[in-house]
């Protein structure tokens, strides 16, 4: 009924910089939340940023050098990555709620690999 297209993962380098796009598509009427989450080898799935209503929330480690947005009209969205770690290597996974309490729906997930 919904589905979730991720683009833009890839390898960079540390200190690179790296444009993810999550585009929702199917019956969608509106969106209460979109956001990013990743999981490493080994490593718990966890939120790395968040954008709900017209708040955002990011992870304490990408403070600063990640940034969401959403562009509502496209049911689209972004998580600009900037200063790169190695330790940002991770799955990419999007997720959205189209409503308050709502299930989360969920992309299929893309590699981020930040290495030299």
């Amino acid at each position: 009924q919904v589905q979730l297209v991720e683009s833009g993962g890839g390898l960079v380098q540390p200190g690179g910089s790296l444009r993810l796009s999550c585009a929702a598509s199917g019956s969608i009427f509106s969106i209460n939340s979109m956001g990013w989450y990743r999981q490493a080898p080994g490593k718990q799935r966890e939120l790395v940023a968040i954008s709900s209503g017209t708040s955002t929330n990011y992870a304490d480690s990408v403070k600063g050098r990640f940034t969401i947005s959403r562009d509502n009209a496209k049911n689209t969205v972004y998580l600009q990555m900037n200063s790169l770690k190695p330790e940002d290597t991770a799955v990419y996974y999007c997720n959205a709620r189209l409503v308050q309490g709502g299930r989360y729906y969920w992309g299929q997930g893309t590699q981020v690999s930040v290495s030299s």
